[in-house]
């Protein structure tokens, strides 16, 4: 196998220089309080590339801040293809390095997906298939930032969709009568108690629904939008393809069933009075 693990696919921004927080483009919005062209430092941004209103992100309107997450992306464009050259200190490489982190995070992305299908039991049909395009992917992410911008990411992303559906499937065999809710737009629906288990919610609009209680064990999430969606008392447990991010958009509480991976954020504490009661 590869040496990717699914614990180092993950932020460390004491190693990045806060290029979340200049390559992307922010839109004023519910999620963000201001507009802030691409390539641009946020005006919360201090010389020491932290921010300086982390503690209170989602208090002054930057919720969006909160639920980003470049699965370990920043921190290797900033210290391995670049080599700890930053961008304020060598503004000539301002702009490429910008354009290389959006690809990336593209690449980590993938590999956070197929080093979780490597893991899964149920794959291991599929693991001769998955365990060369995972060193494949890995590879292009070392490369020179030149041959990442010339990567067909677009090519690669559907060899891997599909090895990724077919692990899908295999995961999910075992729960019958499973729903097929693919790309379903479920935005603010009443689901409190229904048994998802082993259902495709690949890229489903779940924005503000009701999933409390819901059984959700074994569900493919991949891509699916929970922000908002109050998953208090939910049952998430050995759900596929599920990432922090997701979890951070949404709302829950103690009740809510992880895997010991996982972390409850911080906000379904302080939410917990706003849970609506029956």
């Amino acid at each position: 196998m590869s040496g990717v693990r699914l614990e180092e696919l993950r932020a460390d921004c004491g190693r990045c220089f806060a290029l979340c927080c200049v390559a992307p483009a922010f839109a004023k919005s519910a999620d963000f309080a201001v507009d802030k062209p691409a390539g641009r430092p946020c005006a919360n941004l201090r010389d020491d590339f932290r921010c300086g209103i982390h503690a209170d992100l989602r208090q002054r309107g930057f919720s969006g801040c909160t639920v980003f997450d470049c699965l370990g992306a920043g921190q290797k464009v900033a210290q391995i293809t670049y080599g700890g050259r930053d961008w304020r200190r060598s503004p000539e490489i301002a702009t490429e390095m910008f354009e290389v982190f959006a690809v990336m995070r593209q690449l980590h992305e993938l590999l956070r997906y197929l080093a979780e299908a490597l893991t899964l039991d149920a794959c291991r049909p599929i693991r001769a298939d998955l365990e060369p395009v995972l060193k494949k992917t890995e590879r292009h992410s070392l490369e020179s930032p030149e041959e990442i911008l010339r990567l067909d990411f677009g090519a690669l992303r559907q060899e891997v969709n599909g090895l990724l559906l077919q692990a899908s499937e295999l995961a999910r065999a075992r729960f019958p009568g499973r729903r097929e809710l693919r790309g379903a737009d479920l935005m603010g629906a009443a689901l409190k108690g229904v048994d998802l288990r082993g259902a495709s919610l690949r890229g489903a609009y779940l924005i503000g629904a009701d999933l409390r209680g819901a059984d959700l064990r074994g569900a493919d999430v991949i891509g699916a939008d929970l922000r908002g969606a109050n998953l208090a008392g939910a049952d998430l447990t050995g759900a596929v393809f599920l990432v922090q991010s997701q979890l951070d958009a949404a709302r829950g509480d103690a009740a809510t069933r992880l895997a010991p991976s996982f972390r409850h954020p911080a906000h379904w504490q302080r939410s917990r009075q706003r849970v609506p009661q029956e």
